[in-house]
């Protein structure tokens, strides 16, 4: 079969780590439940907490800590490739984090890492936002590729804000899917999520796969929500308003080479 069954996780995470993670747990078991061989978690899944600070008191070395060993449990228990939305890792900065992405094979192995790029800054007279004062830069693309039933696929890793930085999802190149866990604020999200997640798809003529917080959190952050699948063809296969829940679907080689040959701008690329 050349079909791979996905499903995205959207939450509203609180402050509280270890009931983050349950409800994290909770809606994996889900998502395996729809039969899907790939989960996708949200940025900050993990905690969203009321201060910036708190996820680096949270933060942890890789390979180590409650969070990562949730997380290979989960994946190991459930057999499932698990892309675990954003977590805080140690960088060389004691009062920052890397805001990662790690995905876990169904034996609960991490088998790669992606640390995000762009950091998010936004201020109007309601609200600010400014992840490089606890948040240290990634320099390094991100994919992963897993085997199902003898198919590979290749999927590209990015995190929220990349998401309006075409150029990085060019140098990842060519992708079955590009994952895109998030948590997009209520004001850029209403306006601007969407399209970029379409143009995403289209200009890459691949499968997006984005997972997002959704709701009012205890911190008075306001998220967008939105999560979705969308097509190579830049259409909506399913999509999730506010609130918890799931998304899924199916990715299929044959749609992607349909796309890709009845208009192959890929080829067409001159620079």
């Amino acid at each position: 079969m050349s079909e791979l069954r996905v499903c995205s996780i959207q939450m509203v995470s609180t402050p509280v780590l270890a009931e983050n993670l349950d409800r994290a747990a909770y809606w994996v078991a889900e998502a395996a439940a729809t039969g899907a061989k790939l989960v996708l978690l949200p940025e900050y899944f993990c905690l969203m907490g009321l201060a910036d600070t708190d996820k680096v008191k949270a933060r942890e070395k890789l390979g180590h800590g409650p969070i990562q060993e949730r997380l290979s449990s989960l994946a190991k228990q459930h057999g499932v490739f698990l892309v675990a939305g954003t977590i805080p890792l140690e960088c060389s900065d004691p009062n920052k984090v890397l805001n990662t992405s790690l995905v876990f094979n169904p034996d609960g192995t991490q088998i790669a890492r992606y640390d995000k790029i762009h950091l998010f800054g936004f201020q109007t007279n309601e609200e600010r936002y400014q992840e490089s004062e606890t948040i240290a830069p990634g320099d390094q693309p991100g994919s992963v590729s897993i085997s199902v039933d003898g198919v590979e696929w290749r999927f590209g890793l990015s995190i929220c804000y990349d998401l309006r930085f075409p150029e990085l999802y060019r140098a990842i190149g060519l992708v079955d899917c590009h994952l895109i866990p998030a948590a997009f604020t209520y004001t850029t999200g209403k306006d601007h999520w969407d399209i970029l997640l379409r143009a995403r798809a289209i200009e890459n003529q691949c499968y997006v796969l984005a997972s997002a917080q959704g709701g009012l959190h205890q911190n008075q952050r306001r998220t967008w929500g939105n999560t979705m699948l969308i097509d190579p063809w830049g259409q909506v296969v399913s999509a999730l308003g506010q609130g918890e829940g799931l998304v899924h679907g199916v990715l299929s080689k044959e749609q992607l080479n349909a796309v890709r040959s009845k208009l192959p701008a890929l080829h067409h690329r001159t620079m």
